[in-house]
């Protein structure tokens, strides 16, 4: 094994948006199925089951569908956009550069980059809430302003090492935790089957469509939040790995954990409708639960933040180096890590609604990323493979500059879908003015996001074949000209 493969396969991963060699592309895609769990572990997904019964009005079988259908969605597209990852070797937001140009990548990038703020800060918050649970039940030490942020610190840092890492640490930590969450969802389940009003459960009304519709929405925005970052974890795969695991793994490795989980929240809303609203839903779901159960159940929360935000700021490193950040991945992790303590804090000391925040955030997150996702995979239905020394150039020379930098077809889908969704979007401090549309309604803000990109993209005159000459190109010889696709 060469120095360099094995600098880059090490603990420490230190590869960066380069392209993965051929030679490097060891992985196998059973891996991604223990991924995928890992991205799920949230116990905010039992809180958002409970708002289904006491927000949405829905019945435990409406329940049921919502928590089958948002994952298929959502993780469907995670594994299809994945697929990209191991045709170019390279992260997403890099692959991006491709589709909307060098200088064009940097406004969605930085978009999708920002949202991670967003989505790293409600995890962040979360794990130090199961620290100090932890703390309060074990050893009776109460919440207060210092230890918020004490514990916010110390889960921010772990957070930081971990995804600084790399690769096959998150893939490490990622199967041990699939197996400590089947052990704790036995507890719960047992806990559940012989404590909870299964008559009241199964007497809940049934709700409306549309809330079943915006439930989806709700329960698959998490998922849509990880379709940029799916090729970052497939870029070590071989390129002649099949595309069915990519996508089977992806939607059965989020629905074994969304599925149980989200029912278990309606379950458990039956009896204590606050679950849905609480400030510290973490607490109140311990409060809910015997010792014996809470406190492993609290540690399986913990361990479950701890690796959704590992994964979500090993991908953000790639993306703050994709915007033009030189530092090595490791190190732009903490630019993520730093506005984390910052938001963090404020959220636990400052915000007045936990739960309110989240589901704002997600409802934004989703129309946010899918302008991207519509806009991206229609490229992938155009190319199967990417010019990994275009990808890194970032000056005139390459292949990928187009006019001035910029994709003017693909800026143009993005930013017409983008402001579209906002148009049909809702939340508790902003409105859009077809907000009460019956899209608007069903809260299909992020699916209208998606399909307006994906069709003007279409629509849109192809980006034209670019020529380089053998002086762009590092000299192929005289005369010589190299077409690129785009």
């Amino acid at each position: 094994m060469s120095s360099t493969t094995a600098e880059s396969e090490g603990a420490l991963e230190t590869r960066g948006l380069e392209p993965v060699p051929d030679a490097e592309r060891t992985g196998r895609t059973l891996e991604l199925f223990p991924t995928w769990v890992a991205a799920n572990i949230s116990v905010l997904l039992l809180t958002m089951g409970a708002g289904l019964i006491v927000s949405n009005g829905l019945n435990f079988w409406q329940v049921l569908v919502v928590a089958l259908v948002s994952p298929l969605l959502s993780y469907g597209m995670v594994g299809l956009i994945s697929i990209s990852g191991k045709r170019g070797g390279s992260p997403g937001m890099t692959l991006s550069r491709a589709v909307f140009g060098q200088r064009g990548n940097l406004f969605p990038g930085a978009l999708i980059w920002v949202a991670r703020w967003g989505w790293e800060t409600i995890n962040a918050v979360t794990g130090a809430y199961a620290i100090i649970t932890v703390l309060d039940i074990c050893f009776g030490v109460e919440s207060s302003t210092w230890l918020t942020v004490v514990t916010l610190v110390a889960f921010v840092a772990c957070t930081f090492l971990i995804s600084g890492l790399g690769r096959k640490i998150l893939h490490i930590c990622s199967t041990w935790s699939t197996y400590a969450f089947g052990a704790f969802s036995v507890l719960v389940l047992i806990y559940l089957i012989a404590e909870a009003d299964w008559s009241a459960v199964f007497d809940q009304p049934a709700g409306s469509t549309a809330m079943m519709v915006a439930g989806v929405g709700t329960i698959a925005a998490g998922g849509i939040s990880w379709v940029p970052t799916g090729p970052d974890f497939t870029r070590y795969l071989p390129r002649n790995a099949s595309n069915k695991p990519l996508v089977g793994h992806a939607v059965g490795g989020a629905a074994i954990v969304v599925v149980p989980m989200v029912l278990m929240g309606a379950v458990m809303a039956v009896s204590a409708p606050k679950l849905s609203t609480a400030q510290d839903p973490v607490s109140f779901l311990g409060s809910l639960l015997p010792t014996w159960i809470a406190v492993p159940y609290l540690i399986m929360a913990l361990v479950g933040m701890l690796l959704i935000n590992s994964m979500s700021m090993y991908s953000a490193g790639f993306t703050a180096m994709t915007l033009g950040i030189k530092v090595p991945r490791a190190w732009a992790v903490s630019v993520n890590a730093i506005i984390s303590l910052i938001f963090g804090y404020i959220l636990m000391n400052v915000a007045t609604s936990f739960m309110g925040s989240f589901i704002s955030f997600l409802t934004l997150l989703a129309v946010a990323f899918s302008a991207w996702i519509g806009v991206f995979g229609i490229d992938m239905l155009r190319r199967t493979t990417y010019d990994g020394e275009a990808l890194m150039d970032t000056k005139r020379t390459s292949a990928y500059w187009y006019k001035a930098g910029f994709a003017w077809q693909a800026m143009t889908a993005w930013a017409v879908a983008l402001i579209v969704g906002l148009l049909f979007t809702k939340v508790d401090w902003f409105s859009g003015p077809l907000a009460t549309s019956w899209i608007g309604r069903h809260g299909l803000g992020w699916l209208a996001t998606i399909l307006v990109a994906a069709a003007l993209y279409a629509l849109l005159p192809k980006t034209p074949l670019v020529e380089k000459d053998a002086a762009a190109t590092g000299g192929k010889g005289e005369g010589e000209t190299e077409l690129v696709s785009a």
